[in-house]
């Protein structure tokens, strides 16, 4: 039997980080079934992925050259199946997914795609680009969306979001039998699910992988929300280092502080946009059916679920005022916890350097 080889293309926000730290953490039990998660420098494809789609990431992008033949390489070496993850490679144009299928010629190349419901989706990309430094009001956004075309897309959402045009770009040519579609579960189904039902697609005892991950953080409510969108708009030209922002505000902040801080409000899309996204569900769920690929998990699970009558739907762009100061007094006291104990204050420093002449 051919060696197989699982590409999972993404979707992002589809589960795909909790997916990529479980592997990572049950990678030895995975090899005693047969399966090789590759190991890199950085433990995970990311870095791979993006070389192989050539897309400009900050200051990641020439950090990258390479790591895709590297993992192409580390790959090779596996006595058995192997298993690729990383969300950006939903990305991939046409010539990037041929250098991609010739790498692992002749085996047996079978795609993974996590799907999600677009409902959950939209709010979840928006505030993953405010703890990427974005400033891009949700409106904005929800219109972008909704007015972008869906196939052969020039809006990155699409591009990475799309799942009969992803489906489309990687699977051209492969029998439907080695295209996968996970369906992510509801919010409010039990915590392993998802993993089972990766595992079912790529074919290991998901019993005896069974280390598990922490939880995530909570997500960011509409005034956690408004909080990093104005600060990235006041931070914006101040040229903040990468790592500082990453510590101070994407992890202490947007991570940490603000899902936690004050009333939580999610951030759901407006009523007068969901038909919108069940027209596009429609269309998704049918094609998937259409196309015949293995799909693990119900497709009404990417139905979108509307928020239940008790539901007051406040604008993302315009929270309660009170809610956003609450949420930007407990930032602030965040920040100060964190550097009091590096401070040195200016008096300080005259003594030190008084004592020392």
């Amino acid at each position: 039997m051919a060696r197989r080889v699982f590409l999972h293309l993404g979707v992002p926000r589809s589960g795909t980080a909790s997916l990529q730290d479980r592997l990572a953490l049950n990678r030895d039990a995975l090899a005693k079934q047969g399966l090789t998660y590759p190991n890199t420098r950085t433990g995970d494809h990311f870095e791979a992925a993006l070389d192989l789609i050539d897309e400009r990431w900050a200051s990641q992008r020439e950090a990258a050259r390479g790591q895709w033949a590297s993992l192409v390489a580390e790959a090779r070496k596996a006595p058995g199946d192997v298993l690729i993850s990383s969300e950006i490679l939903a990305a991939a144009g046409p010539a990037q997914i041929a250098d991609a299928m010739a790498a692992f010629a002749p085996d047996e190349v079978h795609l993974v795609l996590t799907v999600r419901d677009l409902a959950r989706q939209i709010p979840a990309e928006w505030l993953e680009r405010l703890r990427q430094r974005g400033q891009r009001p949700f409106k904005k956004h929800m219109n972008e969306i909704a007015q972008s075309r869906r196939s052969s897309p020039e809006l990155w959402f699409w591009r990475v979001q799309s799942v009969p045009d992803i489906l489309t770009r990687w699977g051209n040519g492969l029998p439907p039998d080695r295209v996968h579609v996970v369906v992510v579960p509801p919010a409010d189904a039990p915590r392993e699910e998802l993993w089972r039902r990766f595992a079912t697609a790529v074919g290991f005892d998901p019993d005896r992988a069974s280390e598990e991950v922490p939880r995530g953080p909570d997500p960011l409510g509409v005034a956690g929300a408004a909080v990093l969108r104005r600060l990235n708009r006041e931070l914006a030209g101040r040229h903040v280092p990468a790592e500082v922002y990453a510590d101070l505000v994407r992890e202490l902040l947007a991570h940490e502080t603000l899902p936690g801080a004050g009333t939580f409000v999610p951030v759901v899309i407006p009523e007068a946009r969901w038909r919108f996204v069940e027209r596009v569900t429609e269309e998704w769920t049918d094609w998937i059916e259409g196309a015949g690929v293995d799909v693990v998990g119900p497709l009404d699970d990417l139905r979108p679920r509307p928020p239940g009558p008790e539901h007051v739907w406040v604008h993302p762009d315009n929270p309660p005022s009170d809610q956003v100061a609450e949420a930007a007094i407990a930032s602030l006291a965040a920040v100060i916890t964190r550097v009091a104990p590096t401070y040195s204050s200016p008096l300080r420093r005259l003594a030190a350097r008084v004592l020392r002449s």
